[in-house]
């Protein structure tokens, strides 16, 4: 058996991986259309903070690695056409050349590309003009190229999502000044306003301008630099800057699969079902590409890392002849922003309400363990529960970093993938240390905050 895997990112290095831990035997080539294969694209921030170094430390395997487990590597590859009846890929080398690879199982996962969410300019200007995109590896030294050689002394981000914040922070420790705009009344939209407020000052507080409310319509350059251009609150707005880097999210990369007849779905995304396949014969996908299997929402689209080293895994299993499933995310998210942690898990109240729950949230401010042991801090926790049932249906916190918030917020998630109420939170036997934790973790109380304001909930029998 052949298998090949498109794409040299999370879901096409998981699914050969996986399908070569299951059967050695098998023949595995993995297309990579340039020539990093497994970097950690979630960690390029960190090498522009200096944290990370040399650029080399990002890739979770190298090529030595990778090809000792067995699989082909190859890499400068750009995947063209899939020969759905001939079970053929067409390709194209860096050098123009064109060949075809036979497979018995083909697994896309060729990820998600930038969006430019309809600002002009964008197709003009690159990063030689100093406008850029994060979202590979050559993306990465054309700016880190463009920092060393024209010394920029301003930034504008557009965008303040995950990379947006984590961008923010690495180029303000980078010594330039930070202008960061969000459409939104508030950064992290994934977040209520009132938590999103939090990573707010930490920005403020380290420095960066942050601009909310404003949407950008335009990246040009005067005689002095680029200009951004657009509407705040109503009123035009510019502003100049050295650099401009936009990151206001991704689109799922397609065109492969539904050149080759794949049907598409939420956010645009290919459908695949619970097994990763995409209802053409033998064709698997998983990633950024396709739809995600939402444990609370159903079919929707949210690329994560996390879900495309599962998603992949399944495929892999699956193209062998498995029976392997998806078992669905629940969008869990973190984020450091300087000395911040931020994190999300399940569902806010307006998506709560768009599947047919009657949500009610609560917010508590909670110490990360006991007060009386030096160094406690609080930790902002939001929690979202269904009135009727009393099911817990999501998570929000924001706590300094040291307060353990990511793996707190990890808690929250696996009481939703198991369909906890928020009473049952307080029957969890949890850790408890003075210098760690509290004999009511803070989990727990911020659970025990919302039963007080929505009313106790019987448990259901189990």
């Amino acid at each position: 058996m052949h298998i090949v895997a498109i794409g040299g990112s999370d879901a096409g290095i998981s699914a050969a991986l996986r399908a070569r831990e299951l059967d050695p035997s098998v023949d595995v080539t993995v297309v990579v259309a340039d020539a990093y294969p497994n970097f950690s694209i979630c960690g390029i921030p960190y090498y522009f903070s200096g944290e990370v170094a040399p650029w080399q430390s990002l890739a979770h395997r190298t090529h030595a690695d990778l090809e000792a487990t067995g699989m082909r590597l190859r890499l400068d590859t750009l995947a063209t056409r899939i020969d759905v009846a001939g079970h053929r890929l067409e390709v194209r080398e860096q050098d123009g050349r064109e060949s075809s690879i036979a497979y018995d199982e083909l697994i896309v996962g060729t990820g998600a590309l930038p969006s430019s969410a309809g600002v002009e300019g964008l197709a003009e200007l690159g990063p030689d003009d100093g406008v850029h995109v994060l979202h590979s590896m050559g993306d990465t030294f054309a700016l880190d190229r463009f920092l060393d050689e024209r010394d920029p002394q301003s930034a504008i981000i557009v965008g303040a999502g995950y990379v947006g914040l984590e961008m923010a922070e690495a180029l303000t420790v980078r010594g330039l000044k930070v202008t960061q705009l969000q459409r939104g009344p508030e950064v992290l939209s994934t977040l209520d306003p009132e938590l999103g407020r939090l990573v707010h000052d930490e920005l403020d507080r380290h420095g960066v301008e942050v601009i909310t409310n404003t949407t950008v319509e335009r990246v040009a350059r005067d005689g002095r630099g680029l200009v951004v251009t657009g509407h705040r609150d109503g009123a035009a707005f510019h502003r100049g800057a050295d650099l401009v880097l936009v990151v206001i999210g991704v689109r799922p990369n397609t065109e492969l699969l539904t050149s080759a007849g794949a049907s598409t779905g939420a956010g645009g995304a290919v459908v695949v079902d619970e097994g990763m396949r995409t209802g053409l014969p033998h064709v698997f996908s998983a990633g950024d590409g396709v739809v995600t299997h939402h444990r609370l929402l159903g079919s929707t689209y949210l690329p994560l890392g996390t879900t495309a080293h599962k998603q992949g895994r399944v495929a892999g299993e699956n193209a062998l002849g498995g029976d392997a499933r998806f078992a669905g995310s629940l969008g869990t998210q973190v984020v450091k922003v300087f000395d911040l942690v931020a994190a999300r898990t399940g569902l806010r109240e307006h998506e709560a309400t768009t599947v047919g729950y009657s949500p009610v949230s609560s917010t508590a401010i909670a110490d990360d363990h006991k007060a009386y042991y030096p160094g406690a801090q609080p930790i902002s926790i939001r929690i979202t529960g269904d009135r009727d049932s009393g099911k817990l249906l999501g998570a929000q916190l924001v706590g300094a970093r040291g307060t353990e918030t990511a793996k707190r917020v990890d808690t929250y998630a696996t009481a939703l993938f198991h369909g906890m109420t928020v009473e049952q939170l307080s029957e969890l036997d949890l850790s408890y240390t003075p210098p760690l934790g509290s004999p009511w973790d803070a989990v727990q109380m911020a659970a025990q905050t919302w039963s007080r304001q929505h009313g106790r909930v019987s448990v259901p029998a189990r």
